[in-house]
C-alpha cells in the first residue's frame, strides 16, 4: 500500500459552473497561536532567519495569530473549502496529528474540537462529506492538518507544491507528510497548461468552474507552489491571500516575512496582489495570519 496519496492531474473546469455565478464566503478560524514578531515581518541582518524563529525575542512579545480556512458556497457546485485549518485533536495533543517536532512547536496553540472546520460545517447544517472540493493554498502543516477529516473531497494542489511537500527533508520546510493519507484524492494543478490565462494583474490563473466565480492565481514565493484565490461576490471581489501575505502590513508596506522559499517570487506575487487592489479598490483582501484583520471580518460575505 502506498504510504501517501497518489495524485492525479486535475481536470478543469469542475462541474457545477453557472454563467454569472457569485459565491458566499465564510471565514473560519480553527485555532490561535503565537509567533516571534520577526516571523511575520523580517528583522534584516545576518541573523534574520534565526530571529524569525525566536532568537532574542521574549515569549511575552510574541504576536498572536489565527489558523484559518474558508467555506465557499457556490450556487451550482455546492460547498467547497479553501484549506482545512487545524485538526480537532490539536488542542488536546498536537503531536498526535503533527508529530513530535511540530507538536512541540504548537504545544501552546489554543484550539478545541468545537472550533475545527468539521464542527463549524456541522454548525452550518453541512455534513463534511458534502465537501467535494478543497482548494489548498499550499501544504504547510497548519493548512493541511484536517485533510483526513474530509474523506469525500478532491484536494486541488499546485503540482510544484506537491513536489516540495513530498521531497526529502520536507519536514524541515513546514510539511507533515502524514497528512497526505493514501485514501485522499489529490488533484494536481498545472499552471503551465493550455487553459491557464492571465487575470487582471496576475500572470497565471485557473478558472476552476469555468464561470469566473472562483479563480486560483499562482502566487509562489512563500512556497514553491503557493496559490491565492479570487472570489466573485455579489457586489465585489474577495482575494484570499493565503500566506502570500501574512498581514495587512505586508500588503500595505511590502514588509517581507521572516522566511520565504524564494524572496524574488514572493515580491513578484505581492506586487501582483497590490496592483490588483489598485485596479479593484473595493476588493476584500484577507491576509493569512493577521489576527486584527480576522477579528474584524464578518461571519459571512455575499
Amino acid at each position: 500500500m502506498a504510504e501517501r496519496a497518489q495524485p492525479k492531474p486535475a481536470t478543469l473546469p469542475l462541474p457545477g459552473g453557472r454563467p454569472g455565478a457569485t459565491v458566499r464566503l465564510h471565514p473560519l478560524v480553527s485555532g490561535r497561536g503565537a509567533v516571534p514578531p520577526a516571523y511575520l515581518h523580517r528583522d534584516e541582518g545576518r541573523l534574520a532567519r534565526l530571529k524569525a524563529f525566536g532568537l532574542g525575542a521574549r515569549r511575552d512579545d510574541w504576536v498572536p495569530i489565527p489558523f484559518v480556512s474558508f467555506l465557499v458556497e457556490h450556487p451550482g457546485a455546492g460547498p467547497l473549502l479553501v484549506d482545512t485549518g487545524l485538526h480537532p485533536s490539536i488542542g488536546l495533543d498536537p503531536a498526535l496529528n503533527l508529530g513530535r517536532l511540530y507538536g512541540w512547536i504548537m504545544r501552546d496553540a489554543l484550539a478545541s474540537p468545537e472550533e475545527s472546520v468539521t464542527a463549524q460545517l456541522l454548525d452550518r447544517g453541512l455534513d463534511p462529506r458534502e465537501i467535494a472540493t478543497v482548494v489548498m493554498t499550499h501544504l504547510h502543516f497548519d493548512h493541511t492538518s484536517a485533510m483526513t477529516e474530509l474523506p469525500e473531497a478532491a484536494f486541488l494542489v499546485d503540482e510544484l507544491e506537491w513536489e516540495a511537500a513530498t521531497a526529502p527533508f520536507a519536514l524541515l520546510h513546514g510539511y507533515v507528510k502524514r497528512h497526505f493519507s493514501p485514501e485522499l484524492d489529490v488533484r494536481l494543478l498545472d499552471f503551465d497548461a493550455a487553459e491557464v490565462d492571465s487575470f487582471t494583474t496576475f500572470g497565471r490563473s485557473l478558472d476552476i468552474f469555468g464561470d469566473g466565480s472562483v479563480r486560483l492565481v499562482a502566487t509562489p514565493g512563500h512556497t514553491d507552489g503557493h496559490v491565492s484565490v479570487v472570489l466573485r461576490l455579489r457586489d465585489r471581489e474577495a482575494l484570499l491571500c493565503g500566506d502570500a501575505a501574512y498581514t495587512m502590513r505586508t500588503l500595505e508596506r511590502s514588509d517581507m516575512p521572516g522566511r520565504t522559499a524564494d524572496d524574488h517570487l514572493f515580491r513578484r506575487s505581492l506586487r501582483e496582489m497590490q496592483r490588483h487592489l489598485e485596479q479593484t479598490p473595493g476588493t476584500l483582501m484577507v491576509p493569512g495570519h493577521d489576527l486584527e484583520c480576522w477579528e474584524a471580518l464578518e461571519s459571512v460575505y455575499e
